[in-house]
């Protein structure tokens, strides 16, 4: 079993940059897909960023491509995912999460493809 524990989240101004933390325990990331979601207040948990085991396919979901970027550091066992420019809309729960995956270079956009899920950070953008 994979535990997972982000950090990372806090109060910025709109434009600012936070870089958020996912670290895992139980089992090495090697054999995951990892990905990270958000949940705004009254909202459903979506998509934001995926990175394969490899670390060579990556992706965004459109509102934050070229502001948000997802990184891995296996022998750290982490995963990143460093956001710019950030706007009010960003504002929500950010969780990170992994996924059982054998093709190296697979990811997965979809919530119900993830297996292990951490209890998020907040990240709060004012305008």
């Amino acid at each position: 079993q994979v535990q997972l524990v982000e950090s990372g989240g806090g109060f910025v101004q709109a434009g600012g940059s936070l870089r958020l933390s996912c670290a895992a325990s139980g089992r090495t990331l090697t054999n995951y897909a990892m990905g990270w979601f958000r949940q705004a207040p009254g909202k459903e948990r979506d998509f934001v960023a995926a990175i394969s085991r490899s670390g060579g396919n990556t992706q965004y979901t459109d509102s934050v491509k070229g502001r948000f970027f997802i990184s891995r550091d296996d022998a750290k066992n982490t995963v990143y995912l460093q956001m710019g420019s950030l706007k009010p809309e960003d504002t929500a729960v950010y969780y990170c999460a992994a996924h059982e995956t054998f093709p190296s270079d697979e990811v997965s956009l979809f919530r119900g493809s993830y297996r292990y899920w951490g209890k998020g950070t907040l990240v709060t953008v004012s305008s």
